[in-house]
C-alpha cells in the first residue's frame, strides 16, 4: 500500500497527571478520565487504560508524564505519583510504540502557534515549556528557588494555590510570570494546567491555554513519519493543520 493510500494512524494520547489521568483517541468523541494520586505507579496507570480502551483501535501512544524525560523515557519519578515510572517498558505493555514528552512539553506543543512562546503549566506543580520556532525546548522553571529556599512550584502549585488563597495566587503567578518574560523574552505566555482558569486579569501577550491542547499535542508528536523520533518530538510540525482529529469537541467524563 503506498504512502498516499495508506490508513492515518490513530493515535491514544495519555496526559499523566497527579490528580487524574487523562486520554483521547483518534475516532472517539469523548476526553475521559480517571483518578491517579500519590499511590498510583506505571503498571497501575497502563492496566487501567487497557481495560478502559479495550475496544479502542489505535496503532500508537502518546504519554505526556509529569517529570524529566530523557531520550524519549522517564528520567526521573514523578513527585505526586507512586514509584516505578523509570525503566517501565511502556511500549511492551501496550504492545505498541509510544513516544513519551514531559507534560508540559505536550500542552504546549498542542497551544503553539508561531514565534517564542514559554507555557506554564499551572496544575498540581509547575511545569514549562518554552517553544521557539517550532522547536521544544523543556524546562524544569518551577524547581528554580524563588526565594527564602522555596522554588516556584511551592508557590505557584496547587498547594500553594490553597496556601495562599486565589487572591495572593494569582498575584504570584503574574509576578513570576513577569520575571519569566523578562528572563527569557518570549513573544507570548501561555498558561495551561487545571488552575489557570482562576487567572481572572491576564497581561498584554498572554494568554490562556486551550483544554483539548494536550490532546492535539500528543497527535502532533506522529505527524513526523519518518523522521528520528528525537526529531519529530522537537519539531514535531505544530501550526500546521492535525491529520489527526476527534470526532467532535470532547466532553469531559470521568470514568
Amino acid at each position: 500500500m503506498s504512502a498516499e493510500t495508506a490508513r492515518p494512524m490513530n493515535i491514544l494520547v495519555v496526559d499523566v497527571g497527579g490528580t487524574h489521568i487523562k486520554f483521547a483517541a483518534t475516532g472517539h468523541e469523548d476526553l475521559r478520565k480517571f483518578p491517579s494520586g500519590p499511590q498510583m505507579t506505571a503498571a497501575q496507570m497502563v492496566d487501567r487504560l487497557l481495560k478502559l480502551t479495550r475496544n479502542w483501535r489505535y496503532d500508537a501512544v502518546s504519554i505526556g508524564y509529569p517529570s524529566v524525560v530523557s531520550g524519549g523515557r522517564p528520567g526521573r519519578e514523578p513527585m505526586n505519583l507512586g514509584k516505578g515510572w523509570v525503566g517501565f517498558d511502556f511500549a511492551a505493555a501496550f504492545g505498541r510504540p509510544v513516544r513519551i514528552l514531559n507534560d508540559a512539553a505536550m500542552q504546549a506543543l498542542g497551544n503553539y502557534q508561531r514565534g517564542k512562546m514559554l507555557f506554564l503549566g499551572l496544575g498540581t506543580g509547575l511545569g514549562s515549556t518554552l517553544v521557539v520556532d517550532g522547536t521544544i525546548i523543556p524546562m524544569e522553571l518551577g524547581h528554580l528557588q524563588r526565594c527564602k529556599g522555596r522554588d516556584y512550584e511551592y508557590y505557584l502549585g496547587n498547594h500553594g494555590r490553597k496556601r495562599l488563597g486565589n487572591k495572593k495566587w494569582r498575584a504570584e503567578v503574574l509576578q513570576v510570570a513577569s520575571d519569566f518574560r523578562n528572563a527569557l523574552l518570549p513573544d507570548e505566555i501561555v498558561f495551561g494546567g487545571g488552575n489557570a482558569r482562576r487567572l481572572k486579569e491576564l497581561p498584554p501577550h498572554t494568554r490562556l491555554g486551550e483544554d483539548l491542547a494536550a490532546i492535539r499535542g500528543g497527535l502532533r508528536a506522529w505527524e513526523a513519519q519518518g523522521r528520528s523520533d528525537d526529531d519529530a518530538l522537537s519539531k514535531a510540525a505544530p501550526g500546521r493543520k492535525s491529520t489527526h482529529t476527534l470526532k467532535r469537541s470532547p466532553r469531559r467524563r470521568t470514568v
